[in-house]
């Protein structure tokens, strides 16, 4: 299980996000806008290995006519992943580890694997701030009983809603895609019949919470 320290960031998650949001895709903001940004949300996973941070946190941006909340699957590592330079969100210094590279989670594969294994009921999702401590207000499902977590492959793609991580199952060599929905709308129900997703609740411009869908899993079509 991973452990949470109480200690000092330098520079700090949402500094470092200040400066990398602008420039997805999916922003909302406008052109030149520093966004507003404070954490309303979110969950964590652990590394089996105890050594990659894994968090999808909700994060408000106020800067704006109306608050937009984002989801960011973040990965924490003691040292850079091979070949995922432009997934760098930044690195910062942690108190008690020290350097920290700070990933977009969609490009690295233990993030991906560990919330595969959330989705198919392997892996159990953990409170944001808490060591050991698991989160109930997560919610996974996976409609077929059948599928193992491990993963052969994956490619991440982003468009202007989100990111599309194409895997393919080690076991039998499945197809699907896990859609990353990176502007949570809470309240707001899941189009179709997909084969599963991830829920858990976020913000509401009123100071409530609802639930929202920050993951969902359909069949690749060939």
């Amino acid at each position: 299980m991973a452990v949470i320290h109480r200690t000092t960031l330098k520079p700090t998650k949402l500094e470092l996000l200040a400066t990398w949001l602008p420039a997805q895709p999916w922003y909302r903001g406008k052109a030149g806008q520093q966004p507003e940004l404070a954490r309303t949300g979110g969950f964590r996973l652990d590394d089996p290995e105890g050594e990659v941070g894994i968090e999808f946190m909700a994060v408000t941006d106020t800067s704006g006519a109306q608050p937009v909340t984002y989801h960011v699957p973040f990965s924490y590592r003691g040292a850079p992943l091979e070949g995922a330079d432009e997934a760098l969100i930044g690195t910062l210094e942690h108190g008690v580890l020290g350097q920290r590279w700070v990933y977009d989670g969609t490009r690295d594969p233990v993030l991906v694997a560990q919330l595969f294994a959330l989705i198919v009921g392997e892996a159990e999702p953990q409170m944001q701030g808490v060591s050991d401590t698991p989160d109930p207000s997560v919610t996974a499902r996976f409609a077929e009983s059948d599928v193992k977590a491990a993963i052969a492959s994956t490619t991440a793609t982003d468009d202007t809603d989100g990111t599309d991580l194409l895997v393919e199952t080690a076991a039998d060599g499945r197809r699907l895609t896990i859609r990353i929905n990176r502007v949570l709308q809470p309240g707001q129900a899941t189009e179709g019949k997909p084969l599963g997703h991830v829920t858990a609740d976020a913000p509401l411009p009123d100071g409530t919470t609802a639930r929202a869908v920050f993951a969902v899993v359909r069949r690749t079509q060939p």
